[in-house]
């Protein structure tokens, strides 16, 4: 299967470096042409533009920044989509736009997934992130290799959109952890507790989560650099709170994490890392949320692994 691969950011790159590792053959594009160049001297060919990917390969996979940059880059491509070619979205997006251009691909003889994943940009380095994937199971079972070397979890999860749809819930989730994190570590401080101590004491409760395991650390160092920024969560709340009014559902909690998620970016830029939000509760109470121990940035231990699919219940 001839592959391309348009995205090489913080999370693309990674995912296109699993199939390098892996054995893809695989074309590559960015707008940054260092990216590429990187690619190149590690054995990715050059694939031009989106338009010259599409003819050349079989799958082609974006991974892009917004929804916007994945409707200009389908445009290019689209006009040389047919039988036997497949379009694989891993960019975080919104549902409805992707099933729209979804349709336009389709219309066209070719076939459409939208494969968000989930788990951490350092787990995306290792290919032991998890990928959602929503298509048909025809289109499933066709891109299953390639997913299993990019993730260790595959979950399909029904039609065409459902993986973006639940995406946005799993990031809505994470980041009402981090902020909720953020005011029990300051409220610990306050009162006197040791930050390492709290955070094994939040490790081994019913308080713990992939969050706490992984941003707590990058709070406590003072590193503060989890590879996501606040623009990118704030597309995907955004994106969350858009389905709910989109399904008439009165939320409380959504619009609180906007408000503070804009109060932050408009303190430390538009895109400041996602858990420098800590330093809201910083400068208003004065205390330093920092501990020794805890890393500076974050290394997936597990061995690197072909992944498999997780059947779902229903």
């Amino acid at each position: 299967m001839k592959t391309g691969f348009i995205g090489l950011g913080n999370v693309g790159g990674k995912l296109a470096g699993s199939l390098l590792r892996g054995g893809t053959p695989l074309m590559v594009h960015d707008l940054d042409a260092d990216l590429v160049r990187d690619f190149g001297a590690r054995g990715a060919g050059d694939g031009g533009d989106p338009a010259q990917m599409m003819q050349y390969c079989d799958t082609v996979i974006t991974c892009l920044p917004s929804p916007a940059a994945s409707a200009a880059v389908v445009a290019q491509m689209l006009p040389h989509m047919g039988p036997g070619k497949t379009w694989l979205e891993m960019s975080t997006t919104d549902a409805a736009e992707v099933q729209r251009l979804g349709a336009e691909v389709m219309a066209k003889g070719a076939s459409v997934a939208d494969c968000p994943v989930s788990g951490g940009c350092h787990r995306a380095g290792t290919g032991n992130i998890s990928i959602y994937a929503g298509c048909d199971r025809a289109t499933f079972d066709r891109i299953l290799p390639l997913l299993v070397i990019m993730g260790r979890k595959v979950l399909h999860t029904g039609e065409l959109g459902s993986a973006s749809v639940l995406k946005v819930m799993t990031n809505y989730l994470a980041t009402a952890n981090l902020l909720t994190l953020c005011e029990a570590l300051t409220v610990m401080k306050a009162a006197g507790m040791d930050l390492g101590t709290t955070f094994d004491a939040i490790a081994i409760s019913s308080g713990n989560s992939f969050v706490h395991e992984t941003e707590s650390q990058l709070i406590l160092s003072g590193a503060r650099d989890v590879n996501f920024t606040m623009d990118l969560v704030q597309k995907d709340i955004g994106l969350f709170q858009k389905l709910a009014d989109l399904h008439n559902v009165p939320l409380e909690i959504s619009p609180l994490m906007i408000e503070i998620l804009t109060d932050g970016q408009r303190r430390y830029g538009m895109r400041a890392q996602s858990d420098r939000i800590i330093e809201r509760l910083e400068e208003a109470t004065g205390l330093s949320i920092t501990a020794p121990g805890f890393p500076g940035h974050l290394v997936d231990t597990e061995p690197e692994e072909i992944g498999a699919e997780v059947v779902a219940r229903r």
